[in-house]
Formats: structure tokens, sequence, C-alpha cells
């Protein structure tokens, strides 16, 4: 099933997308979810075209754990090795948008980078979780885009300014929650030119690990979402340019740059 959040005439809504019976099989409905997608979602009965509606981030997390280094080639290309264990930081809910939203560039941010990402949406409340149990908390998957001021990071030599600017965590387009995350293309392309070229089989911790180890830290809640790491090919962003990260499965996330 694929889960997503939109904007329509009445407001916004949490629903499912299914094809549409009456229509193409490229033709897809926005079928209203009562309250929240989490456990077994019941439906109002409203639906709307695609063309109606407008896609949001499909969550709005009470927080978002991100992992460095997670790739051994992104590790090599900021100039250290690999750590043996996860490496996680956060950023504010509040940085999170949804796909077609700007990305703001800060003015005093002289480089800001794109890094794009395979995200695990968690399902349920959980803490110390087993390694072998790690996916069986995720509600699903998504793409994520873990936008740093890249000096920023260098110069406080830890990363929350660098990484919690408004914006500067696209979500979207949807949650899949039939993916397997194990062995995904992953693709960033800066204005149609690729610039990340991975698979999240190189993960040096898989999402089950990630999972079980963010869960012996802290308590992890229902819509939270854990961002797995990027891979090699992180670059900067100007303004006008279009960032777009796509992932087997889960389609395309596309956000346009602009100046803040």
């Amino acid at each position: 099933m694929r889960l997503a959040r939109v904007a329509h005439s009445d407001g916004v809504s949490f629903v499912a997308l299914e094809p549409d019976p009456a229509a193409p099989k490229e033709k897809v409905l926005a079928v209203e979810i009562d309250q929240h997608p989490f456990g077994d979602p019941t439906f109002t009965g409203r639906r709307w075209p695609m063309a109606d509606v407008r896609l949001l981030a499909p969550i709005l997390p009470s927080k978002v754990i991100c992992v460095g280094k997670n790739y051994a080639d992104h590790a090599r290309e900021m100039g250290g090795e690999a750590p043996e264990t996860p490496v996680i930081f956060m950023k504010p809910s509040t940085s999170v948008v949804g796909p077609n939203s700007p990305i703001k560039l800060p003015a005093n941010s002289e480089r800001v980078d794109f890094e794009g990402e395979l995200a695990a949406v968690i399902g349920q409340p959980c803490k110390d979780v087993p390694e072998a149990r790690g996916t069986d908390v995720v509600l699903g998957y998504t793409i994520a885009n873990d936008v740093t001021a890249r000096d920023q990071q260098k110069a406080d030599g830890q990363w929350t300014r660098a990484k919690g600017y408004d914006t500067f965590c696209p979500l979207g387009p949807w949650i899949d929650t039939t993916v397997d995350p194990a062995d995904l293309a992953l693709r960033t392309e800066l204005d149609g030119e690729v610039k990340q070229d991975a698979r999240t089989s190189l993960l040096l911790h898989d999402v089950s690990a990630l999972v079980s180890w963010v869960s012996r830290i802290m308590t992890l809640l229902p819509g939270d979402v854990i961002l797995t790491g990027t891979p090699a090919g992180v670059g900067p962003m100007q303004p006008g340019q279009k960032v777009s990260v796509s992932i087997d499965g889960l389609g395309t996330l596309t956000n346009p740059v602009q100046q803040g």
C-alpha cells in the first residue's frame, strides 16, 4: 500500500493511493483514511483524483533521526573511515517539507549540499527492539534529502545548525508499506545530471540494525523517521536548480532550490 498526506479543497488528509477502476491503469485515486494510517487504517469513503490534490510530506514526525557515514564510500568522501557503530544525529520536525516544496538556502551559508537517502517510517511505539525484529516495527519507507550546510557543519564541529534549518528535510512523495529495503537503487540528480548512484545493499548498518540501535537509546513513536545515510556523490546546490532523489519502488522526490 502507498500512503500519502495530501492537501485538498476541504483541508489535509492521510490517504491511500489506489488505482482508479474507472480509468486507465496510470490513473490513481487518493482514498481518504480516517484519522491516521497506523495499524489497520479505516476509510471515510471520500476520494479524489490526484489532479485535485497536492502531495505534502507523507508524515509529520515527532523526531527525525539521521545516520552519518553509513556508506563506506561516503565516509571516505568526507575524509574518514566508516565507524564501527552507527553515528546518529537529529533534525527538528520543523525541517520537514514535502515534494515540490522549495529548499531555502540560508544567507549565512556559502555551501548547502544535497544528500539523497532511504528513510524508514516507524509504525508503532517501540523501545529496545531486537535487531532480528527491526523491520517489524516499520510502517514503510519513503525518500529523504538530508540537506546540509556543509561549511557550517565543518565550522561547528557538530551538526545541529548545519542540518536543522527549515526546509532541510524534504520527505516523500509517499510511504510504501510493501517495498523490501534490502537492495534498492538510489539515484540523486541535480538539474538532470546524476550525482549519486548506489544501492541500499551497500549500507554498512541495514534498517533492522539501525532501528534496533536507535530504539535502545530512545523510545520511537509512530511516524518517527530514521534517515539511513547517504552514499558518495554529495555536492552543493544553487538557487534556481532542482534536485531529485529516486529510489526503486518509491518513486522520485523532487524539490526546487531557492535563496532563503
